[in-house]
């Protein structure tokens, strides 16, 4: 269980990392900022799937396989575009 949970941090932080990278002209949030973002991310990405029927849905079992590195990647795009919405200044 608490591999289960690090490799899901790990692999949050490495979908922040691309989607960092992904989102261009959000710089203001450094590599730290996006790591964190990737985590809550993955999170977000893992519950859509799995409402939208085509997540693992398992416990335990294989975390790191293409397809949830997919689905974190793209959560955590949606998570960094968000943010960069909700917090963009008014110029």
């Amino acid at each position: 269980m608490l591999v289960t949970i690090i490799a899901w941090i790990v692999l949050g932080a490495i979908a922040g990392y691309v989607a960092g990278l992904l989102v261009r002209g959000d710089e203001r949030w450094g590599v730290v900022g996006h790591i964190v973002l990737g985590i809550v991310g993955a999170l977000v990405g893992g519950f859509l799937a799995n409402a939208l029927g085509f997540g693992s849905g398992r416990e335990g079992g294989d975390v790191v396989n293409i397809q949830s590195i997919i689905v974190a990647v793209i959560g955590a795009v949606i998570v960094v575009v968000l943010v960069n919405m909700l917090t963009r200044r008014r110029v």
